[in-house]
């Protein structure tokens, strides 16, 4: 697939995105879900080990293709590793799924009710990187914790900065601002979330497009208009917390978006699991999300 083969299976590629991206301090919380304790490493190196192989053997799994999952989201880890001998935006791109990479380093403390990314000042050699690998398009993630009009607006300030960023590199950022779905004051959230990213589109050049990945809407078809905006090439969900039977009835109710699902696709694989288990339990996962994305 070259950039435009997958621009356009991104736009309309009957499919969702796995988000494979677990880093940092979410790490030994994914390998607990997979069924790894604590002191099956000593160190971080061997840590990350263990989330690779967990993250191969999806990529490698005969239910894991382009037919279903249309892209996949990696830490900087896990795509500067291999899967089968291939570096692994390779292994992704021949099983017909794009590879895109999580580019933020954490979250600032809160303020404004909000929760910054942290400063990203080796981005550009990052996105250089990112793209002779082949690696098609970047996430960014910030959250929103209460509704607080100057945080947010702020937060898609700081977004559409690094948006801009990326695009200036011939990639596709996936904007991600999310909003905590145990805030008290969520749909008041979504509605000046709603506001300021339609303003910051407004200011991209004519011609140019960006991702949003954005929490499930309190109000069910609330981000319509993003989901129609020219230049918006895709809204897709993240979970948030949800597990995977009420994010997909959630998502079913969001005409035009697709998922971007991570603990509530990996949430019932474990490493003790034989390859026909894994495929079978993997397979399951992706069927659910996908008929929930495509509905």
């Amino acid at each position: 697939m070259n950039t435009a083969d997958m621009t356009a299976k991104i736009a309309a590629g009957q499919g969702f995105i796995a988000a494979l991206d677990q880093s940092g301090g979410s790490t030994p919380k994914a390998l607990a879900g997979y069924g790894v304790a604590a002191d099956a490493w000593s160190n971080e190196e061997e840590m990350y080990g263990l989330i690779h192989d967990m993250r191969s053997r999806i990529i490698r799994s005969k239910a894991f293709t382009g037919d279903k999952v249309i892209g996949a989201i990696l830490f900087e880890r896990t795509m500067d590793g291999s899967v089968d001998g291939k570096p692994t935006p390779t292994a992704l791109i021949e099983k017909g799924v794009v590879p895109f990479i999580k580019i933020d380093k954490g979250l600032e403390d809160e303020a404004n009710g909000v929760q910054l990314m942290k400063p990203m000042p080796d981005l550009d050699a990052l996105l250089t990187k990112s793209k002779a690998l082949g690696v098609y398009g970047t996430k960014e993630r910030s959250v929103i914790n209460s509704a607080n009009r100057e945080g947010i607006a702020a937060i898609v300030k700081q977004q559409f900065e690094v948006g801009k960023q990326v695009l200036s590199h011939g990639m596709m950022p996936m904007i991600e601002p999310e909003v905590n779905i145990k805030s008290e004051s969520r749909a008041e959230c979504d509605a000046i979330l709603l506001e300021e990213l339609l303003k910051a589109l407004d200011t991209l050049p004519a011609g140019q497009q960006v991702m949003l990945k954005l929490s499930l809407p309190v109000e069910s078809g609330k981000f319509e208009p993003l989901v129609n905006h020219p230049k918006v090439l895709r809204v897709v969900a993240l979970s948030g917390g949800y597990k995977r039977p009420e994010a997909c009835v959630e998502l079913a109710k969001n005409k035009g978006i697709i998922a971007s699902f991570s603990r509530a696709l990996l949430e019932d694989l474990r490493h003790q699991m034989s390859d026909a288990e894994f495929d079978a339990s993997l397979g399951a996962a992706i069927n659910e999300i996908h008929a929930a994305s495509v509905a």
